[in-house]
């Protein structure tokens, strides 16, 4: 008998790493846990969502996601920033004023740029894979015209290189940030990856009627971030009001969950973060084998010196899988976290003032690198 009054399981010493991002760790926590949450009342959610810092229009309703079209003029090189989808809604790339990667980009002179909000699974999504959401970002891609800069935000960063190996005509150039590839290069992430049984991972899915309930894994962490954790993140003071209110919209931020389709998360967990497919070229994209190699557009690497989700060293090692020449390679390292990478103040000022220069610029092959 399950004693309804019990508290839940405290996360483990591995939910250091970064639970908002990363619904991996709850498979840990599922094994000590076991059918706790099944029993447990569900919490009330506030259903309005936050609002988008940049204008922005929908452009186009898929499956899979409302493609955001945030552009201030009709013309120009378009920039199709690819959000991760994990655990939180797509308002990572457009959080707030002087942290939202929409708007530094636009404040460096790229004036058309679109987003991939990706929508939370329903029970009618819980069979789409991989495939489902590439052939979506495929249609998305010639709404807009192609080539397009892809700029791919951790998860949407493997998910851009693949893209970018299967129609490498689409991509004109390739910014990847804080994004996992090859997994055979050790991490907090890969461990947990590879050390829960798999089949905690298909009872995730299962209890979740064919989904991964982003809801019930948020629920999982007893410990919600604290000021300091955010205040890492955002990389700035909180104390003053403007402060108060990021610490508001952090929350809320952190408590509007995702859903992802069973289908999808199993592909993820066995396929790339168990298996490492995609960095040793084994994994199949849209019915064809995809070889990093025929990735030959210029590529930015952006990986944060304080990530313990995505290791620099990780991050900074995909110019070795792909196909560029080292001369149209450009890397660069922030002193930050993962969430930092996208959300720190720093970070915005320093990081994507560059990426939206080299966007821009003649010679991408500059080498940048910071403190």
């Amino acid at each position: 008998m399950v004693d309804k009054t019990a508290k839940p399981p405290r996360r483990s010493a591995q939910a250091h790493d970064d639970p908002r991002l990363w619904p991996f760790a709850a498979a840990q926590l599922a094994m000590d846990a076991c059918f706790w949450w099944l029993e447990r009342a569900p919490e009330q959610q506030d259903d309005s969502s936050l609002p988008w810092t940049t204008p922005s229009r929908v452009a186009l309703e898929l499956a899979t996601m409302g493609l955001r079209d945030c552009s201030q003029t009709r013309s120009g090189q378009p920039a199709l920033v690819c959000a991760p989808y994990a655990l939180h809604r797509a308002l990572i790339a457009d959080f707030a004023p002087g942290h939202s990667v929409v708007q530094s980009l636009q404040n460096g002179g790229i004036d058309r740029i679109y987003l991939t909000d990706w929508r939370s699974a329903t029970p009618d999504m819980r069979y789409l894979s991989i495939d489902s959401y590439l052939g979506d970002l495929n249609v998305a891609i010639d709404e807009i015209g192609a080539p397009v800069d892809l700029v791919g935000l951790c998860q949407g960063g493997w998910l851009s290189l693949l893209y970018a190996a299967r129609f490498p005509a689409k991509v004109r150039r390739l910014v990847l940030v804080g994004a996992p590839v090859d997994l055979s290069i050790e991490s907090s992430l890969s461990r947990l990856a590879r050390n829960a049984p798999e089949l905690v991972y298909d009872q995730l899915v299962a209890r979740g009627g064919g989904n991964v309930s982003g809801e019930e894994m948020l629920r999982f962490w007893s410990k919600t971030p604290d000021n300091d954790d955010i205040r890492t993140a955002l990389q700035r003071d909180l104390s003053d009001e403007q402060g108060s209110e990021l610490l508001a919209r952090f929350d809320r931020w952190n408590a509007e969950t995702l859903n992802l389709p069973g289908t999808y998360y199993l592909e993820i967990v066995n396929a790339i973060f168990r298996e490492n497919r995609i960095a040793e070229g084994r994994f199949v994209a849209l019915g064809r084998p995809i070889d990093l190699k025929d990735v030959k557009a210029p590529i930015f690497l952006l990986a944060g010196l304080d990530d313990d989700v995505v290791p620099a060293t990780q991050a900074l090692a995909t110019a070795g899988l792909v196909g560029t020449p080292s001369a149209f390679v450009a890397a660069a390292s922030e002193p930050s976290n993962h969430l930092g990478l996208f959300m720190g103040a720093r970070t915005h000022a320093h990081a994507w003032p560059r990426i939206a220069g080299w966007l821009r610029g003649d010679l991408p092959g500059v080498l940048a690198r910071s403190a």
